[in-house]
């Protein structure tokens, strides 16, 4: 699913979400806007039963209006957001409208319902021109998300203070469910193109999801399961057009009744229009599970985005590291011809009677050597400070590695520790004339927290700062430290202070020690345990970078770990 194409709102899902919606939210009470991104408006309603909330998208690929969980407060000093609230502010929203195949939805205002429309929101799912604008009494514009201005568009441009005008009316037909199979078959194989192209050239409403699913639902007969959207039209059978057909008088029969059933698919898309015959209950409106699962899409394409340029930062870094440390290789194997110029020059005064200018040689030669002896320690230095970057580069991939695969976390907790990783990386990485800000600066480190059986709380650090913060700042006297031997991974304290930790779980501390390291992919891996007392902060490394005086070996099996934090669940 990770890897999974977003299916984009057409008009089918459209018409299943307005309908969910209206049951819901017609009439109730707007209270609230903000803008938690650019692309993206939230508003709330006050209903009998409680708060709804609804996300309106002109994002191109994923323009959309779903109902949401409550969301965190964010973004509500936007100036969208703002001239929302005020144009909506007291007003009751009494209608949604959706007209014919067009995407576009008006929502309408009044002082209370039964009243007329005092403001319209419009919403237009019109891919890269989709937009959210608000119109007053006159239907001008007085809040609008994104400016057309007349270079952009010759057709319709848009602006605050304009009279609204609606898109473009659609050149091709209305579906029509009288439509006899010998005309709806003759208009599609007006031009030799295949399926898709066919159905959504001739027909409004049409969308690449619509098309896939009129050949995809389940067929007993052979021949019709060998239809795909690809297939030329003049290649279809005369038994294929019949059973096509069959569908697409289903699917406008939905269409016009209003009946919906949402399922989702193994390939990441969804369908609402098909009655499936082992369908899992789920009590949640149609309307929310779609804008869960946008929400969950476009949260893992995000990860996955930050995955790929903290991994180009990573890349780059050690790249840089190593050319340097290369160039100090360099240097230092030329300090070699320290001893050779010292022999030169001693060769010089061993001479019955030197010159002058030989002199002044031999004096020149015994500078460099000094010059190149004197070098020898500054190199060390560097070679020193190379290594520790690469070393800080390699416990980071691991960090990085074992985010993308915690499939526990919310994805908006991996979302902020990928963006903590990411500001951490480019303070200690990054030349300081080249950084730039990724965000806002982390505050207190939030490391994975999980308790055990025997109720001793666990600390996972997951980037360098919280493996600092576990094992040197917050771990307290009688504290275990935990972390695999040699090898780049989380610093784990068990919190032993608080009560005897028993052999299971000083086991378990292992085992997640084992699991958040380079070394999860072994079978058994060596953890090092010792006393937090005996750790010490090695100066001038990045944090997190300690040694300890002493240590026991323990062995530990990773895969048990995965099986603990299913079973464990990590604190919230």
């Amino acid at each position: 699913m990770a890897n999974s194409t977003l299916q984009v709102m057409d008009l089918t899902s459209l018409r299943a979400v307005l309908g969910d919606l209206r049951g819901q939210i017609i009439p109730s009470r707007f209270e609230k806007a903000q803008q938690p991104d650019p692309q993206g408006l939230q508003l709330g309603f006050r209903t009998l039963s409680g708060m709804v909330w609804l996300e309106l998208s002109w994002q191109a690929d994923a323009a959309r209006v779903v109902q949401i969980p409550s969301p965190s407060r964010i973004g509500s000093g936007s100036t969208l957001a703002q001239q929302v609230q005020h144009g909506l502010k007291q007003l009751a929203l009494v209608a949604l409208e959706q007209r014919g195949f067009e995407r576009v939805v008006l929502f309408h205002f009044a002082p209370r319902p039964g009243e007329a429309t005092v403001r319209t929101l419009v919403l237009e799912l019109m891919g890269r021109h989709s937009n959210v604008l608000l119109l007053d009494e006159q239907k001008r514009i007085t809040a609008i998300a994104r400016q057309i201005r007349q270079h952009q568009s010759r057709v319709r441009p848009l602006s605050s203070g304009d009279a609204y005008s609606p898109p473009p009316s659609l050149q091709s037909l209305p579906p029509e469910s009288e439509e006899s199979i010998e005309q709806w078959k003759r208009r599609l194989t007006l031009v030799p193109v295949d399926l898709g192209r066919a159905l959504r050239e001739t027909y409004q409403g049409i969308s690449p999801a619509l098309t896939r699913q009129l050949v995809s639902l389940p067929c007993v007969d052979e021949a019709a399961s060998a239809l795909t959207t690809s297939t030329p039209v003049g290649d279809i059978s005369e038994n294929q057009w019949v059973l096509l057909h069959q569908r697409w008088k289903s699917w406008l029969q939905h269409l016009s009744v209003g009946d919906f059933i949402l399922q989702f698919d193994d390939a990441g898309g969804y369908r609402v229009w098909n009655d499936p015959a082992d369908l899992a209950s789920d009590e949640r409106p149609l309307s929310l599970r779609l804008g869960i699962y946008y929400r969950d899409h476009l949260h893992r394409r995000q990860l996955h985005r930050d995955h790929q340029e903290l991994q180009r930062l990573l890349e780059q870094s050690r790249e840089r590291e190593q050319i340097q440390r290369r160039e100090q290789l360099d240097r230092l194997k030329g300090t070699d011809r320290a001893d050779e110029l010292q022999r030169k020059a001693d060769a010089i005064f061993c001479q019955a009677s030197p010159d002058r200018e030989s002199i002044d040689e031999a004096q020149k030669l015994y500078q460099r050597a000094k010059r190149l002896r004197r070098s020898i320690p500054l190199i060390e230095e560097r070679l020193i400070h190379h290594d520790r970057r690469l070393a800080l580069i390699e416990g980071s991939e691991s960090f990085l590695s074992d985010l993308m695969q915690a499939d526990w976390d919310d994805p908006d907790d991996r979302r902020r520790l990928l963006l903590e990783l990411k500001v951490e990386l480019e303070e200690l990485l990054t030349p300081r004339r080249q950084r730039r800000r990724s965000g806002p600066p982390p505050g207190q480190p939030q490391p994975l927290e999980i308790r055990s059986e025997d109720g001793l709380l666990i600390q996972v650090g997951r980037n360098h700062r919280q493996n600092e913060w576990i094992s040197l700042r917050q771990a307290r006297g009688g504290d275990l430290w935990f972390h695999a031997q040699e090898c780049p991974g989380s610093h784990v304290v068990l919190k032993a202070s608080a009560a005897a930790a028993t052999e299971e779980d000083l086991q378990l501390a292992a085992d997640l020690a084992a699991w958040f390291s380079r070394a999860k992919g072994n079978r058994h891996v060596a953890v090092v345990m010792t006393a937090v007392e005996h750790l010490q902060r090695i100066p001038g490394t990045a944090p997190g970078t300690v040694r300890h005086r002493q240590a026991e070996l323990v062995w530990a099996e990773p895969d048990r770990a995965r099986r603990n934090l299913d079973a464990l669940k990590p604190l919230a």
